[in-house]
């Protein structure tokens, strides 16, 4: 009977300190969740300040191109390109995976003669796995700060010299805390802006012209679609630290009450044998 009886209190404190341990890293864990959520609250707040101001660059240009109405129809030279806009950050539920499977969808459809511009590597290291010989581009560093024009001219400037035929912005558009939706915004080729018959309500518009606004607008929609994605992303960050937070908060309660029951357990179990011990003597 010694060694049975030697074994059990070791056991037990053996379970115990396996117990500590987790509970400990899981209030850690908590710590580190709530100080996301309190990080991504203060940015959510600048992103989305940054957002009302820079939705009349988006709304203005897709205007001009709801008014003349160009054709969307697939070009006799050129490829359509798609344009994936995601950051390099995760932690903030499906912000990044909800674009990346409209793009991944329409691949699956149709892969020839189709090119991906991925902005941000959470969508580059998606489709990279079935879809890597369709990526052309790849924007890199974006996420860590709040997006600007300067950004958005540069990734512009690259896109510009594709010499794309038709396509389209793929991107998350804000619409509350709790809420988003992936939306699309089309890209136009210059011969369609040119060819198109409600082009005559404007004066004085030339290819130069045509080519000029384009790029501009180009950089505009970049940058809207940009702010809109970054705040989606806090919004979605600050929602799923929140949720983490709680979680975590739930294991702490019950590891506590596993603890307490197991060292209920093996004082009961030392003091039977104390009991046990002297009753023999």
């Amino acid at each position: 009977m010694q060694p049975l009886i030697g074994h059990q209190p070791n056991r037990g404190m053996a379970t115990l300190k396996s117990i500590q341990l987790r509970l400990k890293s899981v209030k850690n864990i908590q710590k580190i969740t709530q100080s996301m959520k309190m990080v991504s609250a203060a940015k959510y707040a600048r992103a989305e300040r940054e957002l009302r101001a820079a939705r009349p660059y988006g709304e203005g240009s897709t205007v001009f191109y709801e008014k003349i109405k160009p054709e969307e129809k697939e070009p006799a030279e050129g490829f359509k390109l798609l344009v994936a806009v995601t950051s390099d950050r995760g932690l903030c539920g499906a912000v990044h995976t909800s674009v990346s499977r409209q793009i991944r969808n329409e691949l699956a459809e149709k892969s020839d003669n189709v090119k991906v511009v991925c902005i941000g590597d959470k969508s580059r290291s998606i489709l990279q796995r079935l879809y890597g010989k369709n990526i052309v581009l790849v924007a890199n560093e974006v996420g860590r700060k709040p997006p600007t024009f300067l950004d958005a001219a540069r990734i512009a400037e690259q896109i510009s010299q594709l010499e794309f035929g038709t396509g389209k912005i793929v991107y998350n558009r804000f619409k509350s805390v709790v809420s988003y939706t992936t939306a699309d915004l089309p890209l136009y080729h210059r011969d369609a802006v040119a060819a198109s018959p409600n082009l005559a309500q404007y004066d004085s518009v030339d290819d130069s012209v045509i080519q000029s606004y384009l790029e501009f607008s180009l950089a505009s929609i970049l940058y809207y679609t940009l702010k809109e994605g970054a705040c989606s992303e806090q919004s979605s960050r600050m929602s799923a630290m929140d949720n983490a937070s709680k979680n975590a908060g739930e294991m702490i309660d019950k590891l506590s009450l596993l603890f307490n029951r197991t060292r209920q357990a093996v004082i009961t179990r030392e003091l039977i044998e104390i009991i046990s011990g002297a009753s023999a003597l």
